[in-house]
């Protein structure tokens, strides 16, 4: 039997480097979601050098004044592709980039569009949020994305809405935007566009994956601005990870988890259960079939524990 040569297996490895999906780098590419309304669908695992922190959805709509983007990106080398990407569907630049919450991939990029003329927006309670983790998010993206962070610089919006429910004329086009007191993060809001019945949700609503309860997250706060994006009845919905979906999934991935978890905590908390106790007490089978559930859950658990005993 002849053995492959030291040279054969050398070079199937490099085929297998070049073709494999984890060595390919990542292409940012919109999809039509209604009439002058696009979205990229970003991975749906966490951030890799590969990915460039591109693992979350961001939205585009063409006005015939410009283009508003619905979120920069985590980096300013994310930006520019993904500004390239948006000159693949239109002549017109990005003239307005509304930010949909605190998270890295949402508004790192900022900094290329400021440069380029656009007025950013987002929601004034996260302002707060972004200040102070701006530089954490930098820190755990560089041995991530490594030379790929190069030149990214936090810029903060230029624009900070204040209303719980602000109605924007943008390029003739009617935009409206809602936040509820936040959700994942503070600032978090939702884009909605009553003519085409398309809301972009932000990390309002995660679909295929598990959702993330993280430190500056308030399930309270995450539950009510669910319900406001309820009360839309969307046709669709781009949501801030996972494909873009109709509301029943919405509400079977990210609201009756949510509700769940608040249930059962709340009763824990109110009978003194102790937190461990709690979270093995959970039953999250409903849920495990997500991305990414096993390591996120128990998270999850804890942190909406110690939000209700706060309450």
């Amino acid at each position: 039997m002849r053995l492959p040569s030291l040279f054969s297996i050398s070079a199937g490895l490099l085929v297998w480097a070049i073709t494999s999906p984890l060595a390919r780098a990542v292409e940012v590419r919109f999809q039509p979601v209604a009439p002058g309304v696009y979205a990229f669908i970003g991975e749906k695992v966490g951030r890799t050098y590969d990915n460039e922190g591109l693992n979350a959805n961001i939205g585009l709509v063409v006005t015939p004044a410009g283009a508003l983007l619905i979120d920069s990106g985590a980096s300013a080398q994310g930006a520019q592709k993904i500004n390239a990407a948006v000159k693949k569907v239109t002549d017109q630049p990005v003239k307005w980039v509304i930010n949909t919450g605190g998270q890295d991939h949402r508004w790192l990029g900022n900094g290329h569009f400021i440069a380029q003329g656009a007025e950013v927006i987002a929601h004034a309670s996260g302002k707060a949020d972004l200040l102070a983790r701006g530089g954490d998010h930098l820190a755990a993206l560089r041995p991530v994305l490594k030379d790929k962070l190069d030149g990214t610089v936090p810029a903060l919006p230029t624009r900070w809405l204040a209303g719980s429910d602000e109605t924007l004329n943008l390029g003739g086009v009617t935009v409206e935007v809602k936040h509820r007191g936040g959700a994942h993060t503070p600032g978090d809001l939702m884009v909605w566009l009553p003519q085409q019945r398309v809301v972009f949700s932000g990390d309002i609503v995660y679909v295929d994956r598990m959702l993330g309860v993280i430190p500056v997250s308030h399930t309270g706060r995450w539950l009510a601005s669910f319900a406001a994006l309820e009360a839309l009845k969307p046709a669709r919905i781009v949501p801030g990870h996972g494909e873009v979906c109709e509301l029943p999934k919405a509400q079977a991935q990210t609201r009756d988890y949510l509700q769940a978890l608040r249930t059962h905590m709340k009763q824990a908390v109110e009978n003194g259960e102790d937190i461990g106790a709690a979270i093995k007490a959970f039953d999250a089978k409903p849920w495990m079939g997500l991305l990414n559930a096993t390591e996120l859950h128990p998270g999850n658990a804890s942190r909406t524990y110690l939000e209700l005993e706060r309450e």
